[in-house]
């Protein structure tokens, strides 16, 4: 029986984006590392500006005109992004928004944007297509796939709206996925139903996740392993259940003090003092916190 890979899936070592602007250069991401094992859920946090959604986008090779990526390595399944971002993007690696509705476009219904998402990444012919649709509309668990193919976007929930592009993600073939705050636009128990769905889905489909968040919850509920980002470095990686129970940097330290549930009912919650730094070139923001 072979042994099975243990070689990361994703490897990132000092990945940086810098965008241009007419103020000048914008340093988005400064610093990140990140190895992501196959069929884990590792999880992306920090703060809004971290850097964090621009990390994914730079694995997909859809950064902002003109800017310019550096990293010592940045390779997926042995494959460098920079040069083959654009031919993996839908091939294996998928996006799930944060904002279904804004993901799934008002006039056209479910079968019509599952259909072309089958026809864009997958040879199948017209009745292979939709028992396709229907079979991933099934594996996210929506009741009466039939009648959600019929179905626009607006007739549909929140919650149905998020596992409708979900399965959208899944058409495409992708076994990797980038799931950019799943559940910002869904309310707490909905939430959690999409995060065990996504456990699941890793693994009944052999899938690998990237969770981006800044919830927490979400990656105490979801995720196998954590990064964390500050101004656009990592400073923290961990198993999920070390990193929240024994942070060892001073920042992951202030972000689980600053959660309601670390003080006493009717206690003032702790901040996080000072703000990120600017993103234009300026001191090192290693120590602003």
């Amino acid at each position: 029986m072979p042994l099975p890979d243990t070689t990361p899936l994703l490897e990132i070592r000092g990945l940086s984006v810098t965008i241009p602007t007419p103020e000048g250069d914008v340093h988005a991401v400064r610093a990140v590392d990140l190895e992501i094992g196959r069929g884990d859920i590792h999880g992306l946090i920090g703060e809004s500006g971290s850097g964090k959604t621009m990390t994914g986008m730079a694995m997909l090779g859809l950064v902002p005109k003109g800017s310019r990526i550096g990293a010592a390595r940045f390779h997926f399944d042995g494959q460098d992004l920079r040069q083959q971002a654009s031919r993996l993007r839908g091939r294996r690696i998928g996006m799930i928004s944060q904002d279904p509705a804004a993901a799934l476009n008002p006039v056209l219904s479910i079968r019509r944007q599952i259909d072309d998402v089958l026809r864009t990444h997958r040879d199948l012919p017209r009745v292979a297509r939709r028992a396709e649709a229907l079979a991933l509309l099934a594996a996210t668990g929506l009741p009466d796939p039939e009648k959600v193919l019929r179905s626009y976007p607006h007739q549909l929930s929140g919650g149905m709206q998020q596992r409708v592009v979900i399965a959208q993600a899944l058409a495409t073939g992708a076994d990797f996925l980038i799931a950019d705050e799943p559940t910002t636009a869904l309310d707490v128990s909905v939430a959690m139903q999409v995060l065990a769905l996504l456990r699941r889905l890793v693994a009944e489909r052999n899938l690998t996740v990237l969770m981006i968040t800044h919830d927490m919850d979400v990656i105490a509920e979801a995720c196998d392993r954590v990064t964390v980002l500050y101004a656009g470095r990592s400073v923290e990686t961990g198993p999920v259940e070390e990193v929240l129970n024994r942070p060892a940097h001073r920042y992951t330290r202030a972000l689980l003090g600053a959660l309601p549930d670390a003080v006493p009912r009717g206690a003032r919650l702790a901040v996080v003092e000072g703000s990120f730094d600017d993103p234009e070139p300026g001191p090192d923001p290693e120590g602003a916190v």
